[in-house]
């Protein structure tokens, strides 16, 4: 891991710890401000759950998946678990933001323009295949590979086939010759 991956990922993951033990300590709160949200979501599972609940898991995957990315353990994986949940506080923060004064509405900006900067960072945090190929650039050059070894492969089926038609029209000419000159 380089230095700059080493120091990176935790203080990214860092914000999303602290609001992920923000959201356990106040799941009240978490409750009543993500409640539009958490209703859908408690209506669509199989199972009967509660607001508060949801808000603890919501906090809980926050704080698993920071870990995760300040470790380095899983990170693109914990790292697109942390843009989705940073998308989701963008939209909830932007709609529960007090618009009717200035400072309301500048804090509301300030919110936002957070979120859209922490998920771009998480984003590029989720692409980072820290110095290694990911699995599609494996894939393509993979393929590459196979598709120039097959053209060799043909170039010397070519090769061989066209020199055993020609040793094979030479004994033909040859025997058609000693047939009929006897």
């Amino acid at each position: 891991m380089s230095f700059v991956r080493f120091l990176a990922r935790p203080m990214l993951a860092s914000s999303f710890v602290l609001a992920g033990m923000d959201k356990l300590k106040n799941a009240d709160d978490t409750a009543t401000q993500l409640s539009p949200l958490l209703r859908r979501a408690a209506a669509s599972l199989p199972f009967q759950t509660d607001e508060k609940a949801l808000a603890r898991l919501i906090g809980g995957t926050q704080i698993g998946a920071g870990v995760l990315l300040a470790l380095g353990k899983g990170s693109r994986l914990a790292a697109t678990v942390l843009a989705v949940i940073s998308a989701l506080n963008g939209y909830v923060e932007w709609r529960s933001a007090d618009k009717s004064t200035k400072e309301g509405r500048d804090s509301r900006r300030q919110q936002l323009l957070k979120n859209i900067t922490l998920s771009g960072g998480v984003l590029l945090a989720a692409v980072d295949t820290n110095g290694k190929p990911g699995l599609a650039w494996r894939a393509e050059h993979l393929a590459a590979d196979a598709r120039k070894s097959a053209g060799h492969l043909a170039s010397d089926v070519r090769k061989t086939t066209g020199k055993q038609l020609k040793m094979a029209d030479k004994a033909v000419r040859k025997a058609v010759e000693h047939t009929a000159g006897a």
